[in-house]
């Protein structure tokens, strides 16, 4: 059997989940999930997760995989991944990945470089620059000493950024540079399928589904986080949805203007799915407009994939 990993990735409500459980279905496989978010348990409705009743029918990896509270990075993810694909493997499964989490899934196709250790002290300094200057003084030194690494961050992924600035201090190399110079032998072969919608389409997805999830309880859902004892300030409660309904919690804004804002950053986070994904030229794209173009784009992929699956 070749040893095939089929990817299904593309922006928020573009329909993956659905096209990804046709696929696992049919061939009779398992999921691993490429998302930041789902990875944490009890972030449920904010997430998107699969529903109870999917996840009971088609085992997924890494959902539910932490507490909110707990680190984790896209190294581990490397390497936590790649051992259920060879377990999958050796039960002659082909994995399905599925995720709009674009660092994941180009750490579990390419590879991340794992030799550069960690400086506590340097850290300690940079974390106390940013209690004192903020997140934009640390990605403005890091534009001066990896302006590559820079342009793919923002200033609000503040570890993202410590972290590269730390590299460099470490090893005097900019992080970027050693991202390109890592190159991972592997005899995987990784076929990666995006889902392209028409942007006003994909924007009523965002609206109608953010909608669906203020009535079915994510603001229950958030104050029940943080009644188990979970600070508001954690990571993984740094997340669209999340983050805005404890700033409406904390009066900072009404319900309303939270509900507009969560769409708006919805809005701006598929964009910037977008325009990750789009530079792989190795992604071959399905446009999209409704659930039958999906069932089509499933079919399509079986198609191409029947021999040695």
């Amino acid at each position: 059997m070749e040893r095939k990993v089929i990817v299904i990735t593309g922006p928020t409500c573009s329909g993956k989940t659905f096209l990804s459980l046709i696929l696992a279905e049919e061939l009779k496989t398992e999921i691993l999930s490429a998302d930041s978010r789902q990875i944490y348990k009890y972030l449920n409705i904010g997430t998107a997760k699969p529903s109870k009743e999917e996840l009971e029918k088609i085992k997924h990896h890494f959902i539910d995989h932490l507490n909110p509270d707990e680190d984790y990075n896209v190294s581990l993810y490397e390497s936590e991944a790649l051992r259920v694909c060879e377990n999958l493997f050796s039960e002659k499964k082909n994995p399905i990945v599925v995720g709009g989490s674009g660092l994941y899934i180009k750490a579990l196709v390419e590879g991340l470089f794992h030799e550069i250790g960690v400086d506590e002290e340097y850290r300690e300094k940079l974390l106390a620059l940013r209690n004192k200057h903020g997140d934009r003084y640390l990605y403005e030194e890091l534009k001066k000493v990896d302006p590559e690494s820079a342009s793919k961050m923002f200033p609000q992924n503040w570890k993202r950024v410590i972290r590269a600035l730390e590299v460099f201090q470490i090893s005097g190399k900019p992080i970027s540079q050693f991202h390109k110079d890592y190159n991972r032998e592997s005899d995987i072969s990784f076929l990666q399928y995006g889902l392209n919608w028409d942007r006003d389409i994909l924007y009523q997805n965002i609206e109608k589904r953010v909608d669906e999830m203020i009535e079915t309880g994510l603001l229950d859902e958030t104050k029940k986080i943080l009644m188990m004892g979970y600070d508001e300030n954690i990571n993984s409660l740094n997340t669209v949805g999340y983050k805005e309904i404890i700033s409406h919690f904390n009066n900072e804004f009404p319900l309303e203007r939270a509900i507009e804002l969560i769409k708006r950053n919805t809005r701006r986070y598929a964009k910037r799915q977008l325009t990750w994904f789009r530079k792989d030229e190795r992604i071959k794209w399905f446009e999209i407009k409704n659930k039958e173009d999906l069932s089509k784009a499933a079919q399509n992929i079986l198609e191409e994939n029947k021999s040695g699956l």
